[in-house]
């Protein structure tokens, strides 16, 4: 089988498996990166050196964590290939990632967010940043979000994580209000939470991206906003509280414990506070 028809294929059984539209997209983009610096080669012709060939060109204009998702990429594939008969040896599976340390997440401040509060000028502004703020949820949850979702009895509503996981998130009063305030000023029959603003039809993870960083710019605020910071800073927030970790992983919807357990690090007034209490 050749690399194309491959790769193609590969796509289709990760659909079938539930993977989101994102992975999808990613995944066909490093099918692309592949197939332009191999051609339509065979599966069978690809040996590990030329695959090491093609990370190490890589590597000189990517960072670590971009390389190693190229790499993860790869790995699947050949052991998808290998699975499925399609190659007798897999020339893949000796591949390592680059050690990366591990990096503790930007959040922002309780008063840079009020500062970005302060920023939003629309219902939709102000609907959208206080839903991501105060259920925590991924962006590509948000823009599959779809109105009766919403469960307005109790506050929540139920999203797709990755690997088409549901799981229940909940609002605050504040976001309670503006997400009313917003849809009920809309005039379309959109499905959608959340729409464009002209022509209105179901915002894309660019469109979203560029409305917080226009919030971001009128704030004002000395840094680089990005919509998975408030995601960050949910996490910190309900850290601060007391919130254990077991509730705040299940809240944000981590498969791992050890991906929830780097917001610990985070914390410096709660350790501050345990060590006052206890020492």
């Amino acid at each position: 089988m050749f690399l194309i028809d491959a790769a193609k294929s590969y796509e289709t059984d990760k659909k079938i498996e539930g993977f989101s539209p994102q992975t999808l997209s990613a995944y066909n983009l490093q099918a692309k990166l592949l197939f332009n610096y191999f051609g339509n080669i065979k599966m069978i012709d690809i040996t590990t050196q030329h695959l090491k060939g093609y990370l190490a060109e890589s590597s000189n204009d990517l960072m670590p964590s971009s390389l190693s998702h190229r790499i993860r990429f790869i790995r699947s594939l050949f052991r998808w290939s290998h699975e499925e008969g399609i190659i007798e040896i897999n020339p893949a599976s000796k591949i390592k990632e680059p050690k990366i340390g591990k990096r503790i997440p930007k959040f922002l401040t309780e008063r840079e967010i009020e500062f970005l509060r302060d920023a939003c000028l629309s219902p939709m502004e102000k609907a959208l940043f206080e839903f991501m703020f105060s259920t925590g949820c991924r962006i590509g949850e948000i823009v599959s979000l779809n109105r009766n979702s919403i469960n307005w009895g109790n506050q929540s509503a139920i999203v797709r994580g990755k690997g088409d996981k549901e799981r229940e998130v909940y609002f605050n009063i504040r976001c309670d209000i503006w997400l009313k305030k917003y849809l009920d000023i809309r005039n379309d029959r959109d499905p959608a939470i959340f729409v464009t603003e002209r022509s209105p039809h179901r915002m894309s993870i660019a469109q979203m991206r560029y409305i917080i960083k226009r919030i971001s710019n009128r704030a004002g605020i000395n840094k680089t906003i990005h919509p998975h910071q408030l995601r960050h800073s949910y996490a910190t927030h309900l850290l601060n509280k007391g919130a254990p970790l077991e509730v705040i992983q299940s809240l944000l919807g981590h498969e791992k414990s050890e991906t929830t357990r780097i917001y610990a690090q985070l914390s410096g007034r709660l350790r501050q506070e345990f060590y006052r209490k206890y020492f």
